[in-house]
């Protein structure tokens, strides 16, 4: 029998931040149903820990697409015990394919529509007959959301709730009608040459290749022989064309993108595309360290350079003494301050509306190593 308590909040550990998505969410499991549970998180799995909790009967399965976030919320749940036995993270392309009675989903206002609307898709293949979704969103005049579920089911609750957010309710009926497919194949020519490649909702840059990437492409000089790291991939444009550059080149691709290892490794059986691995990895751990001859970033800019920081750190310990980084960037100020504690023959060159970064490694770092901080400090 599953456990009904009103305060539900009162069970997540004081340490979680919480956001408004997120504890809509928790304030709606006293009138949700399901003992087989498909969600996503707005932040660190509260959700699935809180209807884990409430629910010991039920198995509860919580998706993300970026496998930081994954160990992330693993880090944060285990410092308040063990995890509820009946909860499973996952870090995967796709939701996990097993029937659903009950399927919740955690939005960002503003956040990427065609993601959006492919894991609602999925969700709705995922429910039994009868099954129930609950949506919400921190937008609380949202109603870009309720027009895509009301595409997905004939009748949806909408209940709007004052400076918090939104909740949807809205329960299967039948099979969809149409099933949308948001995947991408797409191409672009380097020196001369036709190359492919795939994306999906959620990867950088989805349908075309990002202008960051042309200008990196178009930058940097691949030699006969060279190892290369490109750290932070995406859909694998730029490991793709080093690829076909020269002879005999090695490629290490990294993402912390599920879809985004993915994408790439499409990407590599479609152009038979030689020499790449690419892994999922967001702590920069799996190059081999001083074996790299060029290391290619294109770094967000949603992570106050937190994740900049990372790349450049991930560059200095696998590159070869004296080899080079290049970084393309819209901001290049802040890299040219922070590379000299890596990096030696700093400089920055424009290219159309963007800047390359670089710079050869030194021997000896002369600032703090991310290895130092502790793991929770990193982003």
């Amino acid at each position: 029998m599953s456990r009904r308590n009103k305060n539900v909040e009162a069970e997540i550990p004081h340490s979680f931040f919480i956001r408004p998505q997120e504890q809509l969410l928790i304030d709606a499991i006293p009138e949700l149903t399901g003992n087989r549970v498909l969600c996503t998180s707005a932040g660190r799995a509260q959700f699935a820990v809180a209807y884990a909790s409430d629910h010991p009967e039920a198995v509860v399965d919580c998706w993300f697409l970026d496998v930081f976030h994954k160990t992330q919320s693993e880090f944060r749940i285990s410092e308040d015990g063990p995890p509820p036995s009946n909860l499973n993270l996952h870090c995967q392309p796709d939701l996990p394919e097993q029937e659903a009675d009950l399927v919740a989903f955690a939005f960002k206002k503003g956040g990427e529509a065609e993601l959006t609307r492919d894991l609602m898709q999925q969700g709705y293949l995922r429910l039994v007959e009868g099954g129930r979704m609950v949506v919400s969103t921190d937008n609380d005049e949202d109603q870009w959301i309720h027009k895509e579920l009301r595409e997905l089911f004939p009748k949806v609750t909408r209940r709007p709730i004052r400076k918090r957010g939104t909740l949807y309710f809205a329960t299967k009926v039948g099979p969809l009608k149409k099933v949308r497919d948001f995947d991408c194949e797409f191409a672009f020519r380097d020196k001369g040459r036709l190359i492919y490649a795939y994306s999906r909702p959620g990867v950088f840059s989805h349908r075309h290749i990002d202008p960051g990437a042309r200008a990196l492409i178009n930058t940097m000089a691949v030699r006969p022989g060279m190892k290369v790291l490109d750290l932070g991939c995406g859909a694998g444009t730029v490991s793709l064309a080093v690829a076909f550059n020269a002879e005999n080149v090695a490629t290490h691709a990294v993402d912390s993108n599920a879809r985004a290892v993915q994408s790439l490794q499409r990407g590599i059986a479609k152009n038979e595309a030689p020499g790449i691995t690419v892994v999922l990895d967001a702590e920069g751990q799996s190059p081999a360290s001083d074996e790299f001859d060029l290391a290619l970033a294109n770094p967000p800019y949603f992570s106050n350079y937190a994740i900049a920081d990372l790349f450049l750190d991930t560059a200095h310990r696998a590159l070869k003494p004296r080899a080079k980084v290049l970084i393309v960037t819209k901001t290049p100020n802040w890299f040219v301050e922070r590379m000299p504690l890596w990096y030696a023959d700093v400089e920055v060159a424009e290219a159309n509306d963007y800047w390359i970064v670089t710079g050869r490694k030194r021997k000896e770092q002369l600032g703090e190593h991310r290895e130092d901080r502790p793991a929770r400090e990193r982003y």
